[in-house]
């Protein structure tokens, strides 16, 4: 299935994106911009990216109006992983296959560069000249990146899920706890990619939210059953880690089985809700069934 899709050509572009905006290694202060680049150039799957690239390339709009959205989608990304795995929040040694940011440098560089990473990418949004020229559509992508990292999104997801350890919760509270901690980014990279095109269409814009919204929650759902069915070194972090920090997750919580039904019906509805596009939607349901299906 991933043959079908440029991943690779979209990755490359972001790959190239991202080192021509990030700062270089060499300038002042440098273990602040090596911690930087360690922390986004380490490799990853790319997913929101191509989400932001995938879904301009459905609705027609073109790669270079979305270098901006894709790479402050992974910034804000990389960002968030650098600070979740600190010891004041999930104590994690290995991200990807290597040391965390903080094992690499230390706390203090650690916590520097996730903040110099989220300014980069409102930065971006705000700077990029090739992006969508209307102001409104400017103005109202840089919102949904904002809401989406702030209390309603990643911000408030991480501190719900901080205060679950050793807790019980129930399966609609843990839900609320996925979309913002997870989903929320996911359905924003896919929702910038769908206001970076010229007026667009108030019923086109719905099913790509709910589009973003079901891939969102099924990503992580597949994440927590990962945890449960992985291990450490197809994963590139630690396995069994929730239950190390009793957190609770989907299996957990409503039993492996459940958690993927529940996948299942997700990615049905990601399916269903970009089928008005016809055969354009085809990168949106190849990529929704590769995510749901992944082994990493």
């Amino acid at each position: 299935m991933s043959s079908e899709l440029p991943l690779e050509q979209y990755r490359e572009r972001v790959e190239r994106a991202l080192e021509g905006w990030l700062p270089a290694a060499i300038k002042t202060p440098q273990r602040l911009h090596e911690a930087m680049r360690y922390a986004v150039l380490g490799g990853g799957k790319r997913v929101r990216p191509l989400l932001v690239y995938l879904t301009g390339e459905a609705i027609g709009v073109p790669a270079q109006r979305l270098d901006g959205p894709a790479c402050a989608a992974e910034l804000i990304h990389a960002y968030s992983l650098v600070h979740d795995d600190l010891p004041a929040m999930d104590d994690d040694d290995l991200r990807r296959g290597r040391p965390t940011c903080h094992k690499a440098f230390d706390e203090a560089t650690a916590i520097l560069a996730g903040d110099a990473l989220q300014v980069l990418a409102f930065a971006i949004l705000a700077a990029d000249d090739e992006m969508v020229p209307a102001a409104t559509q400017r103005l109202k992508i840089i919102r949904i990146l904002a809401e989406a990292s702030g209390p309603a999104g990643m911000a408030g997801g991480q501190a719900i899920d901080l205060a679950a350890m050793g807790r019980t919760m129930s399966a609609a509270q843990l839900e609320t706890m996925h979309r913002r901690k997870t989903g929320a980014l996911i359905r924003a990279s896919v929702m910038m990619a769908g206001h970076s095109a010229d007026d667009p269409d108030p019923a086109m814009l719905a099913g790509l939210e709910t589009f973003g919204e079901s891939i969102g929650l099924a990503f992580q759902i597949q994440d927590d059953i990962l945890d449960v069915e992985g291990d450490t070194e197809t994963l590139g972090k630690r396995s069994q880690a929730d239950a190390a920090l009793e957190k609770p997750n989907f299996p957990s919580v409503v039993g492996l089985a459940e958690s993927k039904e529940r996948l299942e019906c997700l990615h049905e509805k990601a399916v269903a809700a970009v089928g008005f596009l016809g055969h354009s939607a085809q990168p949106l349901v190849a990529l929704s069934t590769l995510l749901t299906r992944r082994k990493y």
